[in-house]
């Protein structure tokens, strides 16, 4: 076989690969859309579930799973950013470093009820604070991390050292450089990893179930006030997300319409993660011209 035919039968075979993946995506986009958006109207997304009656909505659902994935990235970009940034730039090589890669690869690793679990033991049981968001958050933000960090170093690491370099020689200092020169160059593929991470946590089940609660207290909307039981603003409250209360329906549902709400929920939240990271991704490309200057 010569290397002509060698190189058609590659170009094929990667195109064919290619064609499977967006195809296998857009059939399962095609099949929850053609059967759950029929279902969601403004009163489906305005109005609370109900537990024995048909006509529920999921209203509180899908601000809980919103403000979970807030809270969870809040903790979470910080943390993640800094040790990428610890792992690229300062981690010097060692028992030390090498003991912290593990650690990464193997919390990465981790199946979400394992982090569940724990965060049942730590942030429910032993805080005593029970079912709450903030739990869910912690947990999630666990389950995270390692994401974050890896994505955040293999960013910083592919920056072309000249920059670096460069900066340095001017005299600008370590940190300087890596807060205007280097994090700004890195910042669409730590962006992509906050997105992953983002859809992660929105799309997150088995975690929440033991940390942030199967279920949601009245809310009262126009109470802004954190510490209120009532208010949708209150971090130690429990909370069903999307994902937690589409398993509940399916799982343990006695209302009579189990099936459009399970069905109109999964479009609702493949439809909310899909407008997320776009958005995501076009505030990022603001914020990337605007630190570097670029059009």
């Amino acid at each position: 076989m010569n290397s002509k035919a060698a190189d058609r039968i590659a170009t094929g075979v990667f195109v064919a690969i290619a064609i499977t993946i967006v195809t296998i995506l857009a059939g399962l986009f095609f099949y929850i859309f053609v059967n759950g958006f029929k279902h969601i109207s403004l009163e489906f997304l305005t109005t609370p579930s109900s537990n024995v009656r048909a006509g529920g909505g999921i209203r509180d659902q899908l601000f809980n799973s919103f403000y979970i994935l807030f809270i969870t990235m809040l903790i979470t970009v910080p943390i993640g950013i800094g040790g990428g940034v610890y792992m690229a730039e300062y981690a010097k090589p060692g028992k030390v470093t090498d003991l912290i890669r593990t650690c990464i690869e193997v919390l990465s690793s981790l199946p979400s009820i394992v982090i569940g679990m724990f965060g049942l033991l730590i942030f429910v049981n032993t805080t005593g604070w029970g079912y709450t968001i903030l739990g869910g958050a912690l947990a999630l933000t666990i389950f995270n991390l390692p994401t974050m960090v890896r994505t955040t170093e293999d960013a910083i690491r592919a920056v072309p050292r000249d920059l670096k370099e460069a900066s340095l020689a001017l005299g600008v200092t370590h940190w300087h450089t890596i807060k205007t020169i280097i994090l700004p160059a890195a910042f669409p593929s730590v962006l992509t990893g906050a997105i992953l991470a983002a859809g992660r946590v929105f799309g997150e089940a088995a975690a929440l179930l033991f940390t942030a609660g199967l279920s949601t207290p009245r809310l009262d909307y126009t109470n802004w006030n954190p510490f209120s039981e009532q208010s949708p603003l209150n971090i130690f409250r429990p909370a069903e997300t999307l994902a937690v209360h589409i398993w509940s329906v399916n799982t343990q549902g006695l209302i009579p319409d189990v099936n459009e709400v399970a069905s109109g929920s999964s479009a609702v939240l493949v439809l909310s993660v899909l407008i997320f990271n776009l958005l995501a991704r076009w505030i990022g490309s603001l914020i990337h011209k605007r630190a570097t200057a670029t059009k």
